[in-house]
C-alpha cells in the first residue's frame, strides 16, 4: 500500500475480487526481491481478503541469475534479515539445516524468463512493474528506451517502482509520482 496526496493508493483497488493481478520485475537477478514483492503481495490480498490471484513475471539477462532465482533456495542466514513469522509462513528449512527455500504457494505465482530488456518489449497488461536499480547499469540511451517501454507495459493506473538512484523523469510516457521519496509512480 502506497499513501499519496489524495489518500491511499492500492494495487487491488478497483478491481474486481477475484481479478488476476499481474506483476512484473524486470532485472531480477537471482530473486530475492521477487520474492520478497511475491511474499509482500501474498501478506496484502489476505489482509484486503480479497481473493486475487497473483502472477509475478520476473526477467533477467543473465540465464545463470535466473535458475537462482527459480530455485528459490537461499542461505540459513536469511533468518538475519526475515522475521521468525516470514520464516514460518513463506520457508521451509532443508534437511542440512543450511539452506531455507521458498514454500510452494510463493514459487507458484511466480514465472521466471530470461529477457534483455533493451531488446524484447516486456510483458505487458501488468498491473506493477518493479524495475530497481537496473537503470543505473545501462547507459542514457538504453535508459531513455527502457523507460519509453516500462510504461506501456502497465495497465491503465498501474504501478511503476524505481530504484533510489532511479526517476521516472526518465520516460517520456505520462506518469504521475504518487511517493517521490519511494521512487513510486502510477
Amino acid at each position: 500500500r502506497v499513501t499519496d496526496n489524495d489518500g491511499r493508493a492500492e494495487v487491488c483497488s478497483g478491481a474486481p475480487v477475484e481479478a488476476r493481478l499481474r506483476c512484473g520485475v524486470v532485472g531480477c537477478s537471482t530473486g530475492e526481491e521477487t520474492n520478497a514483492l511475491a511474499i509482500l503481495l501474498a501478506e496484502h490480498v489476505y489482509a484486503v481478503k480479497r481473493n486475487h490471484p497473483v502472477e509475478l513475471f520476473a526477467t533477467d539477462i543473465d540465464n545463470r541469475a535466473i535458475a537462482v532465482a527459480r530455485a528459490g533456495v537461499y542461505p540459513a542466514s536469511i533468518s538475519a534479515d526475515i522475521s521468525p513469522e516470514r520464516l514460518a509462513r513463506f520457508f521451509t528449512l532443508d534437511a542440512d539445516g543450511n539452506t531455507y527455500r521458498v514454500n510452494k504457494r510463493i514459487r507458484d505465482m511466480l514465472v521466471f524468463s530470461e529477457q534483455d530488456v533493451t531488446k524484447d518489449p516486456p510483458f505487458s497488461k501488468l498491473d506493477l512493474v518493479s524495475c530497481r536499480n537496473l537503470l543505473i547499469y545501462l547507459t542514457p540511451p538504453l535508459q531513455q528506451k527502457v523507460m519509453a517501454l516500462l510504461p506501456y507495459a502497465l495497465n491503465p493506473g498501474g504501478i511503476l517502482f524505481l530504484g533510489n538512484s532511479e526517476t521516472a523523469r526518465q520516460s517520456a510516457a505520462p506518469l504521475a509520482v504518487v511517493d517521490a521519496n519511494s521512487k513510486i509512480s502510477r
